[in-house]
């Protein structure tokens, strides 16, 4: 698997030549400063923001793979004869630093977190950290906790999701939570909030709440996105609703029944829908989407379809699977497929032309979602000239390897691959081969081309 440890979407530099040049079983603090400016800067070069850097990092299009760069020269530049694991012994340092606060500096402690997240993001680091555990953690919580500066806080929070999925332990979330929550609440700096409400998903779904405890934090998130931010202190702060949005979708793909969830939820999403950031109608609108899509079940094989039930689309047919409606979703669809029309067809000129673009496509798929639930992300209603059938789902795709690919054909596939990248960033790709908690998370399907 040379290729897919070798795949990645960062690009920034994390060792520094001085670095490199040094004994890899001993890095020096003055070394590892070094690798951490260098790593620092070009990290924060870029501007975080939905869909700004989404090409820069990778994003996948239809029929298109993830973009690749080499995780050896992320974490070793050019030196090509630094033996290929030099990286524990960088990260052994890092937890060093990370670990002893007395020594460091607020920008220290900053710097040394966003090395850490680097070296987890692109490379799988479980045996290196997990009997570290019970010092990298209370260190983490400690700079989330104090937040001494808003950079230390938000990259502390990175910090704490990387490490949770890197982990992919069920006695995580219990310690954690309670922080998380106060931090979305409680801080004075917006993008610490987004950070919390983004790890606050992660600690959810990945490292062990009960049912119970994740539809606490659903309704905690729903709580944000129908108050516009104001229940966290942060009122039509569009960043933070999207936030909420997002991970209360992520939170959704684990319920099975979403029944009596969706009356409340879809009242908040569609009043989302109205909003002056196209970012939070997005995020709204896959969550709609991603709500009709759960409304309906696959055919039991001792049940039989009512007279004049639907019959699901050909494509499920072809498969050998029927699909059967189990609830109404939304009682006025047709006022929701009214607005997602205007949306996906929308054409004012009091938003940018990008804007624009990005709302056409993404609402053109979830009004296609909302009329066939079945259909998913980027459905074909083209038809093909040699089997006269519409070519249908699975146009989106991440290829993993020549051989692995992970085909987005479900709303419930797209908001778990959005989080990992999330989290994993151009490091999802190296991350799915060794990790189980990313390719549990999102099954994959053999490439036959």
């Amino acid at each position: 698997m040379h290729d897919l440890r070798r795949q990645a979407l960062e690009s920034g530099k994390t060792v520094s030549r001085k670095a490199r040049s040094r004994n890899a079983s001993a890095p020096s603090s003055k070394a590892n400063s070094a690798v951490n400016s260098r790593a620092n800067s070009r990290a924060n070069s870029r501007n975080p923001s939905r869909h700004g850097s989404d090409d820069e990092e990778g994003f996948l299009s239809d029929g298109t793979a993830w973009s690749t760069n080499s995780i050896d020269d992320i974490l070793n530049n050019e030196d090509v004869d630094l033996p290929p694991d030099a990286w524990k012994a960088e990260l052994h340092a890092i937890i060093e630093q990370i670990v002893d606060r007395k020594r460091s500096s607020t920008e220290g402690r900053a710097d040394s977190l966003n090395i850490y997240v680097h070296i987890l993001m692109a490379k799988y680091a479980r045996d290196e950290i997990e009997n570290r555990t019970t010092e990298i953690l209370p260190a983490i919580l400690r700079s989330i906790k104090a937040e001494t500066s808003e950079r230390e806080t938000v990259t502390a929070l990175r910090a704490l999701a990387v490490t949770i999925v890197t982990l992919d332990s069920d006695d995580i979330y219990d310690s954690v939570c309670d922080l998380l929550k106060r931090t979305v609440s409680d801080s004075e700096f917006i993008q610490t909030k987004i950070s919390a409400i983004h790890t606050l998903g992660t600690a959810t779904f990945f490292g062990g709440a009960s049912e119970e405890e994740a539809e606490d934090i659903m309704a905690f998130l729903l709580e944000v996105v129908e108050s516009d931010g104001l229940s966290v202190d942060a009122h039509d702060q569009g960043g933070i609703v999207v936030a909420a949005l997002e991970e209360w979708g992520l939170l959704a793909t684990e319920v099975e029944d979403m029944e009596e969830a969706s009356e409340a939820a879809m009242e908040a999403f569609v009043d989302q829908l109205q909003s002056s950031d196209s970012s939070v109608q997005i995020a709204a609108g896959e969550n709609i989407a991603l709500l009709y899509e759960k409304s309906y079940t696959p055919l039991e094989e001792d049940e039989e379809l009512s007279e004049g039930e639907d019959s699901e689309d050909e494509e499920y047919i072809k498969d050998g699977g029927r699909m059967v409606k189990r609830y109404t979703v939304y009682r006025r669809q047709d006022q929701l497929v009214h607005t997602l029309e205007e949306l996906a067809n929308i054409s004012t000129r009091k938003i940018s032309k990008k804007d624009r673009k990005t709302l056409h496509s993404s609402f053109t798929d979830i009004l296609n979602s909302v009329e066939k639930p079945t259909r998913g992300p980027k459905y074909s209603t083209a038809l093909n000239d040699e089997t006269g059938r519409l070519y249908g789902g699975g146009r989106m795709k991440v290829r993993i390897n020549r051989n692995v690919e992970v085909r987005i054909d479900k709303w419930w596939k797209l908001q778990r691959l959005n989080a990992l990248r999330r989290v994993l960033k151009g490091g999802f790709a190296a991350q799915y081969d060794e990790n189980e908690a990313v390719s549990r998370t999102l099954p994959f399907t053999v490439s036959r081309g």
